[in-house]
């Protein structure tokens, strides 16, 4: 007899919401995971898209102000060798495609991206401040 979990009616459902993928727009896919990491100059987000060529990424602002992130999935088909073939087969990689709001601060024109060791990276310059000199008076006392 193979071991079958059963849900007990007086366990909480939380998980069961929490780890739900209905509300997902693409069930079944994994995002990247992204990195930001923010200094005194810019914020800089990390993409992992590993074995990912530069010539497959596509970034951008669109004219709402968001940084918009394409990673499209170009499979090459090779020849297999007949001698032999998969029993299981689980490298795969899916299009992604995803719209970040950028903060106030960003210089949008200057936004810069590079592919390097499965990372794409994204530096986006933060506007310098411009420190202004006010004058005013002191109450004497």
């Amino acid at each position: 007899m193979l071991p079958v979990m059963l849900r007990n009616s007086w366990f909480p459902t939380v998980f069961d919401d929490f780890l739900s993928s209905d509300l997902m727009p693409h069930t079944g896919s994994t995002a990247p995971a992204v990195n930001v990491k923010e200094d005194e100059t810019a914020y800089t987000m990390e993409v992992a898209a590993p074995g990912i060529k530069k010539e497959y990424c596509r970034v951008n602002v669109n004219e709402d102000g968001s940084l918009h992130i394409a990673i499209e999935n170009k499979l090459e088909h090779k020849e297999e060798d007949k001698k032999s073939h998969f029993l299981r087969r689980e490298f795969s990689y899916s299009n992604y495609e995803q719209s970040y709001t950028l903060p106030d601060d960003v210089d949008a024109k200057n936004i810069s991206a590079k592919v390097d060791n499965g990372i794409l990276t994204v530096v986006l310059p933060k506007l310098k401040k411009e420190e202004k000199k006010i004058a005013y008076n002191v109450d004497v006392k």
